[in-house]
């Protein structure tokens, strides 16, 4: 068991009621709740991955139809960490309380399927998915397991096997839209739900970051669990200034078995 302070004690005991009371309550996750599994975030001073390379000279969609290979060079030691990485116990946790019927949807910024592998099954991905590949000249569709080894192992950069042009993964890039199914489906949900739970994400990222406060608008209570502040902290119910993986579990535990 972790220590906790009073007032920390507190906080997840509020969390856990507001959880508890809700009849609808939806998720928000952030790149924050994949750091404890190996996964950089993009902004963290020093750590981010934008503290070290230029957004847009490498992984935008411009740059992808231009200069391919400069997209997947960079891509490379990125992919081989989701491809290694497992679920944490935060991960495990918002899974958890989405089999015992606490969480009706999760929201995620994230490309990792980490939450797949932890068990969730009600998701929407709102930045795409690495699980999938798609030809760039005849949009064929294809399984990433068929080409990620390979490209992690040896560099082999994705070719469609009907056509032979490069493949692109999945996700959504810099220039891009976001998938247009995903994003009405969380935006309705964000307008519906009764309390939205952010983990992970300091809502900076538009428009996705504006989701919680459609939510507040519609009435809903907000909980945010993050390492540090949002913009969103002062219209919050409760905020933990904390790593997800260290306190998400003990909220859970406080849901599930009081």
């Amino acid at each position: 068991m972790i220590s906790l302070s009073a007032q920390e004690i507190s906080a997840v005991d509020f969390a856990a009621d507001l959880i508890r009371q809700a009849d609808r309550a939806m998720v928000l996750t952030g790149a924050g709740i994949s750091t404890p599994s190996g996964i950089p975030d993009f902004r963290s001073e020093g750590s981010g991955l934008w503290s070290r390379d230029e957004p847009m000279e490498v992984a935008s969609l411009n740059t992808f139809r231009t200069a391919p290979e400069r997209f997947y060079n960079w891509f490379r030691p990125l992919a081989r960490q989701i491809f290694n990485a497992q679920p944490n116990p935060a991960h495990l946790a918002l899974a958890e309380m989405e089999q015992a019927g606490r969480i009706r949807l999760i929201a995620t910024q994230n490309i990792d399927m980490l939450h797949q592998k932890a068990g969730s099954r009600h998701m929407v991905e709102m930045h795409g998915t690495l699980a999938t590949l798609s030809c760039t000249t005849c949009f064929q569709q294809a399984d990433s397991k068929n080409y990620l080894e390979a490209f992690i192992e040896q560099g082999d950069i994705p070719r469609c096997p009907h056509c032979g042009s490069i493949m692109k993964p999945d996700v959504i890039l810099f220039g891009e839209q976001l998938p247009q199914k995903a994003w009405h489906e969380a935006q309705r949900e964000a307008r519906q739900c009764d309390l939205m739970l952010v983990v992970g994400s300091s809502l900076e990222v538009l428009p996705v970051a504006g989701l919680p406060m459609q939510a507040l608008d519609h009435g809903a209570h907000l909980i945010i669990i993050n390492n540090s502040s949002t913009y969103l902290n002062p219209r919050a119910d409760t905020v933990l200034l904390d790593d997800a993986a260290r306190i998400l579990p003990v909220i859970a535990e406080r849901v599930l078995h009081g």
